[in-house]
């Protein structure tokens, strides 16, 4: 075992493995990705904030994740090309430690955001007669700061309990910094953070999706006693939602493989990749989703972009 301990002071080592020109290749490969989260996310954003007409429940928790996906790439894409293009390697503890922070805020919220949005499609699905009392823009903006105020509280005494481990290394197993990482470069007992650590998964793997499944088990039992009409109409509504939490899944599957498996059993590329995909997947695909999917968000981003928009709408 090593006996040296590292101070909070230190430089971490990331992960970037061998890396010779090919950096170049993946740092280029991740400045189109940011281009193109920032690109897709602040379109939806702008169409959602211009628009009266779409200033409604859903498509403002739709801005809130995409509001969200922007915060978690921030946290990740820039100190990434940084460290690709300039072969850095080093990352101080204090950068890794705000990172972990980020990192986990993100998917954190993500997932509360998911729940509240399954909450909107329950009520509107199943009393809509009820929906524009119940989902009140006060309600949107109480779900919304719950959302986050209840993430950044689990996060916050995450780290808290990581902070006060010392380090008896210093070498990160990914290109970038998450709880777990740092909690393994600790030579003493991690007891309480695991138990923690059980804790927040309990809350946003299993609480969470048992929410959003009671939602969509009414909906399905209200669509049973409705006409095809009815029904079809609920689909298309929920469809967008059902993709989202799907995509938001398997991202989440393979980040939990690396923890269940000893990342230095893949290969490098297999694991920088499943390393990052949670941050890059839901950000560029979510947007898009709502995008293509939803005609109101699309006619709109067509129009701002001056696409034709305007006649598609005249002729809708």
């Amino acid at each position: 075992m090593q006996n040296f301990t590292y101070s909070h002071s230190s430089v971490l080592f990331l992960s970037f493995g061998e890396l010779t020109v090919t950096r170049y290749v993946y740092g280029a490969l991740a400045i189109l990705a940011y281009a193109f989260i920032i690109l897709f996310n602040c379109s939806v954003i702008s169409v959602v904030a211009l628009h009266k007409s779409l200033q409604e429940p859903m498509f403002l928790f739709i801005a809130v994740l995409c509001v969200n996906g922007l915060y978690g790439s921030a946290s990740f894409f820039p100190s990434l090309i940084v460290d690709l293009i300039f072969k850095i390697r080093t990352i101080s503890y204090i950068g890794c430690v705000t990172q972990v922070y980020c990192v986990h805020t993100y998917l954190g919220c993500e997932m509360t955001v998911l729940t509240a949005m399954a909450y909107d499609r329950f009520v509107c699905i199943c009393n809509p007669l009820r929906y524009n009392s119940i989902m009140t823009m006060a309600k949107v903006a109480k779900l919304s700061f719950s959302a986050y105020l209840y993430t950044v509280i689990l996060v916050g005494i995450h780290i808290v309990l990581t902070v006060r481990l010392p380090l008896c290394n210093n070498v990160v197993l990914k290109v970038y910094c998450d709880n777990w990482s740092v909690v393994r470069l600790s030579c003493v007992d991690t007891t309480v953070n695991n138990g923690y650590g059980l804790f927040i998964a309990s809350t946003f793997i299993a609480l969470m999706p048992f929410l959003i499944i009671c939602s969509y088990i009414q909906i399905l039992k209200a669509c049973s006693k409705a006409s095809k009409e009815f029904r079809s109409r609920a689909l298309q509504t929920c469809t967008p939602h059902l993709i989202t939490i799907t995509n938001y899944a398997c991202n989440l599957l393979f980040e939990l493989l690396m923890y269940r498996f000893v990342p230095t059993e893949f290969s490098y590329e297999l694991r920088m990749i499943m390393s990052i995909q949670l941050l890059v997947g839901p950000p560029i695909l979510n947007p898009l989703i709502y995008g293509l999917k939803l005609r109101e968000i699309r006619i709109k981003i067509l129009y701002l972009f001056h696409l034709g928009g305007n006649k598609i709408e005249n002729s809708g």
